[in-house]
């Protein structure tokens, strides 16, 4: 059995390259952003809001059905699942904050630097992280379009950056630590066979 997806497959591969319109569909429905949703949101939110689904389901597919012990895993001494599922929706949180131009709370701080550090549980990590996600959607959706070229600053040094800038890299840094996330349980689900 095999564990490839869509998201495996090498758009430059020539077999893949060569597939037509008349292959059969899959019964995966398709990513988020060519499923024509969202069309009431700005592209640009639209877009980010599209990662952010992409995410869930892909985390839901892959990381889900992980034991307490493989979530904390840290194979060859990687960062585990479990810090990838925190670390996604409390950046997503703190670069919101940014994004509505305040400095990050007294609690956003701690949970920031304990990451890494804490062992989770399978509920509470995959709750946290559907809250998580369902908070950033709802906080993105009321940013207007007119603000996506206001300034804004991050982090102690104060970095200048922009509001679309901002809510382009929840999406692109949430994307990343999704496959960081899936290659972590690839290979602690192998270790089960």
């Amino acid at each position: 059995m095999s564990n490839s997806g869509p998201h495996d497959q090498n758009p430059l591969d020539p077999a893949h390259a060569g597939a037509s319109a008349s292959a059969k569909p899959s019964s995966k429905p398709p990513e988020p952003w060519l499923r024509g949703t969202l069309t009431d949101v700005p592209v640009l939110t639209r877009a980010v809001l599209h990662a952010l689904a992409l995410a869930e389901e892909d985390i839901q597919r892959w990381c889900s059905g992980l034991s307490d012990e493989e979530l904390n895993a840290t194979p060859g001494g990687i960062a585990p699942v479990a810090f990838h599922l925190r670390h996604i929706v409390r950046s997503a949180d703190r670069l919101l904050t940014y994004a509505d131009g305040r400095p990050l709370s007294s609690n956003q701080i701690p949970t920031m630097e304990t990451e890494l550090n804490e062992c989770a549980g399978r509920e509470s990590l995959l709750s946290e992280f559907r809250e998580g996600i369902k908070s950033a959607s709802a906080r993105i959706r009321v940013f207007s379009p007119a603000l996506f070229d206001k300034s804004r600053a991050v982090g102690k040094l104060q970095l200048p950056t922009t509001v679309g800038s901002l809510l382009i890299h929840v999406a692109d840094h949430t994307q990343r630590h999704v496959g960081q996330a899936i290659t972590t349980a690839k290979i602690v689900s192998a270790g089960r066979r």
